[in-house]
């Protein structure tokens, strides 16, 4: 699997779900938009640490600069 994450997508990526999961934590969201921004969250942080995000791949999305 080639990454196609490049590490600014990767950094905004990390600091969407640690904000989602403070406000969560802050009781700012809750129910069910909690539930699914959580999940997001978690899926954004996933695809963060594998540098790779298989939406990208129908669009021809390629934010990393050398491909491994």
């Amino acid at each position: 699997m080639k990454k196609n994450m490049g590490n600014i997508d990767r950094i905004i990526r990390v600091l969407i779900a640690l904000v989602v999961i403070a406000l969560y934590f802050a009781n700012v969201i809750s129910g069910t938009v909690a539930i699914v921004l959580l999940v997001l969250s978690g899926i954004f942080i996933l695809t963060s640490l594998i540098s790779f995000c298989p939406l990208y791949l129908p669009f021809g999305i390629n934010t990393c600069k050398k491909n491994d």
